[in-house]
């Protein structure tokens, strides 16, 4: 198939950034997304032309790098599907794809469709751990976890830290990452000791980053490519009211 392809181009977060249209004449529907970015890079290289940047790792929807807007929508069209994973059968012969970074204030433009995310790392660094010390590998039953808490964590472990829900959100908010981050630790005993210290943290940390506020559009919830859900936004604000009510946390 034949696509028309637009490509953000900025050089950095500074830059002024445009788009540049590209023609990709010999597009295989088995292809996945970025191979067949690959493909139109390796055809600038050989033309002589600057490849545009674009970030990727695992290319097995796991570490959420992949990260872009494609027509409008963080990951394409292709719902609970990261970028890497889309594959070219989901286009058209002719189709013109528009393809850009995220946008939002706390995700700066590092090169053409590559932001920067250490934002999220930030938010982690504030809160996302438990420090007690466990000694050793505990033998598996020893700590009992109603299986309802156990699957609702491992609900919230999944996500991969892509960033399509800031992309989508029009206040371009990170609560779904944040309460996904704060829930997978805070339903396990594991976590009970620090979790609303661990609230605290890692909401402030939110907000210094320059993420907005939710209004409960629900746009995170629809991209996300590992189908997080709202109802952890609603846990994360139950523990930040029952947080307020204790003592606050001590600066450090």
């Amino acid at each position: 198939m034949k696509l028309t392809l637009h490509v953000w181009r900025q050089s950095g977060p500074t830059a002024p950034g445009r788009f540049e249209t590209y023609v990709a004449p010999d597009v295989n529907e088995h292809m996945s997304f970025l191979e067949m970015l690959d493909v139109v890079n390796e055809r600038l290289t050989a033309e002589g032309k600057e490849p545009f940047a674009f970030e990727h790792d695992c290319r097995e929807g796991i570490c959420g790098s992949c990260g872009m807007v494609i027509n409008g929508r963080p990951h394409g069209k292709t719902g609970l599907t990261a970028t890497c994973q889309l594959h070219m059968r989901h286009f058209s012969d002719g189709e013109e794809l528009w393809i850009e970074p995220y946008r939002a204030k706390a995700f700066p433009v590092i090169r053409d469709l590559i932001v920067d995310r250490s934002a999220f790392d930030r938010i982690i660094q504030a809160g996302g751990y438990i420090s007690a010390r466990t000694g050793s590998a505990p033998e598996a039953n020893a700590i009992l976890v109603p299986k309802p808490a156990a699957d609702w964590a491992m609900d919230a472990a999944q996500c991969i830290g892509c960033g399509a829900c800031v992309a989508a959100c029009p206040n371009a908010s990170a609560m779904l990452f944040l309460s996904a981050k704060v829930s997978h630790l805070g339903l396990l005993p594991q976590g009970q000791p620090e979790r609303y210290e661990r609230v605290q943290r890692m909401l402030e940390q939110h907000d210094a980053e320059g993420f907005g506020n939710c209004t409960n559009h629900g746009a995170c919830e629809a991209v996300c490519p590992k189908g997080i859900s709202l109802d952890f936004i609603a846990k994360l604000n139950r523990d930040m009211l029952a947080s307020a009510l204790r003592a606050p946390v001590a600066q450090e």
